[in-house]
C-alpha cells in the first residue's frame, strides 16, 4: 500500500481514537450554526441565503484550525515518536502530506456536518444550490490554506502552545490583509498598488467570490498554493 495512504489512514483514525475529536466538532457545529443565526441576524434577512454562515468562517477558522494543527508535529517531537516515524521506510515528503490530508479530511468532515442548516434553508426558502456548493468547495479549500500553516509552526516547536500562538499570528496577517479597515490603514503609508497587492494574498479576498457563487481558477490556484509553499516549508524544517 502506498505510503501516504497509510499515514493518512493511522492519522484520520487516531482523531477518533480520543474525545478532542469529538469535542471539536460539536464545537465547530454550535460556533458556526450559532454565530449564523444569534450574530449574523439570519432571520433578519428574510432571504433563504447563507451568506451569514459562511462569513463567519474565516473568523472561526482562526483559532479552530490551529487547534487541530497545533498537535500534528509538535505532539511527535514532544513525545520522541517523531524518531520513530522516520525509521519506517517512509519519506518526510510522504510523512507530512499524509498526515496533512488527513487533518484536512478530518476538518472537511465538520464542514460537511453543518449540512442541517442548508436543509434549513432549504425548507424555508428557495436558495441559490450554485451558490452554497462553491461555498462549500471554497470553505473546504480555505480551510487547507489555514492548516498548511498552522502544519508548517507546529513543525517549528514541539510545544503546542507555542505552535498554535504561531499559528493564529500568521493566519491572522493573512486574514487582515484582506480586512477594509486594514486596507485603509495600509493605504495611509502605501500606494494603492501595493494596498491592492496586499490584499490579493488575503483569504478573505479570494473566499469572497466563492460566497458569491463564482469559482475563479486564480483563487483555488491561491489556496493550493499556500498549502504546498506550506507544506513545502514544513518538509525543510524537519530536515533541517
Amino acid at each position: 500500500m502506498n505510503p501516504t495512504i497509510t499515514v493518512l489512514k493511522r492519522e484520520f483514525a487516531g482523531y477518533f481514537r480520543s474525545p478532542v475529536a469529538y469535542i471539536f466538532l460539536i464545537v465547530f457545529l454550535i460556533a458556526s450554526i450559532g454565530l449564523t443565526f444569534f450574530v449574523g441576524n439570519f432571520f433578519d434577512g428574510q432571504t433563504a441565503s447563507l451568506q451569514s454562515f459562511f462569513l463567519f468562517h474565516p473568523w472561526i477558522f482562526l483559532f479552530l484550525i490551529p487547534a487541530v494543527g497545533m498537535r500534528l508535529w509538535s505532539e511527535e517531537k514532544r513525545s520522541g515518536t517523531i524518531e520513530l516515524l522516520f525509521t519506517l521506510p517512509i519519506t518526510t515528503t510522504r510523512a507530512v502530506v499524509g498526515k496533512y490530508l488527513a487533518a484536512w479530511l478530518f476538518l472537511s468532515l465538520a464542514i460537511v456536518l453543518t449540512f442541517p442548516i442548508v436543509l434549513t434553508v432549504g425548507y424555508l426558502g428557495n436558495p441559490d444550490w450554485g451558490v452554497i456548493l462553491a461555498s462549500y468547495i471554497g470553505s473546504i479549500l480555505m480551510a487547507g490554506s489555514y492548516l498548511g500553516i498552522c502544519s508548517f509552526t507546529s513543525a517549528l516547536t514541539q510545544n503546542q502552545i507555542i505552535s498554535f500562538i504561531l499559528s493564529v499570528l500568521v493566519c491572522m496577517v493573512i486574514l487582515f490583509l484582506g480586512w477594509s479597515i486594514f486596507s485603509d490603514f495600509l493605504s495611509v503609508l502605501f500606494p494603492v498598488w501595493i494596498v491592492d497587492a496586499f490584499s490579493n494574498f488575503s483569504f478573505t479576498t479570494h473566499f469572497d467570490s466563492f460566497t458569491k457563487g463564482i469559482i475563479h481558477l486564480h483563487s483555488v490556484i491561491y489556496f493550493l498554493s499556500v498549502s504546498a509553499i506550506a507544506l513545502t516549508l514544513n518538509i525543510l524544517a524537519l530536515e533541517r
